[in-house]
């Protein structure tokens, strides 16, 4: 039975780049961590978090992030190009892009082999809800882990940061609301490392700490 969204068919391989090898996440995808040395590079990667207890959530508003998608987000990779960010990361990690006529940055059309449920999409901009960008680390979760204090400019980026967004599965994205690793990881085992990995590189990028359950568990999934 397919679990992809629009036209979702089931066993996408499992391809992408490495995290470990996409330290600014301007790769496509996410791919698996598989090999011993790589793992025991992930699990060093994950050390290197700070912990803390999770925050009130109280004044989160999504446009505290700055509004949806803007390309003017100064100080992340593809800002400033011309193009939103979501059509940005629709043309980094699709397959067989068609593109609106007229234009060289509105997605219409395209492939993708979903790195959460490892189901191939191929979707269309009339059922644009199949596929949703993902924030690796929520918006509101960066906001109990200290994203409150932080000038908007700084907000905006961790919005807008290519190393942070992932095209998936609609309805994986929608299960996931705001979890931490802890309550919530890709239903694909094999990408499980690669997604605890590409969280803790967030998390340091933006000298953010977790909570200690999620850094746990991040290590439990590259063997740690």
């Amino acid at each position: 039975m397919s679990r992809g969204g629009d036209g979702g068919k089931p066993s996408a391989p499992a391809d992408g780049t490495s995290p470990l090898a996409n330290p600014d996440g301007t790769g496509p995808g996410l791919g698996p961590i598989t090999s011993g040395p790589d793992r025991a590079a992930a699990r060093r990667l994950i050390e290197k978090v700070t912990t803390k207890g999770r925050g009130p959530r109280t004044g989160y508003d999504r446009d505290r992030f700055g509004y949806a998608w803007m390309d003017t987000a100064d100080g992340v990779p593809l800002a400033r190009n011309g193009c939103d960010t979501r059509n940005d990361l629709l043309a980094r990690d699709g397959k067989g892009l068609t593109y609106r006529s007229g234009s060289d940055c509105v997605v219409v059309a395209m492939t993708l082999n979903d790195p959460y449920t490892g189901t191939t999409i191929d979707w269309k901009k009339q059922k644009a809800a199949a596929v949703q960008i993902d924030h690796v680390v929520p918006l509101s979760y960066s906001w109990q882990m200290g994203a409150a204090r932080w000038p908007e400019s700084k907000r905006r980026q961790l919005a807008n940061d290519v190393l942070n967004l992932l095209p998936v599965e609609g309805r994986a994205n929608s299960a996931k609301r705001d979890s931490g690793p802890a309550s919530w990881l890709p239903p694909d085992k094999r990408i499980r490392c690669a997604y605890a990995v590409r969280f803790a590189q967030v998390a340091d990028k933006y000298a953010m700490p977790v909570t200690v359950p999620d850094k746990e568990m991040m290590l439990a999934q590259c063997g740690g």
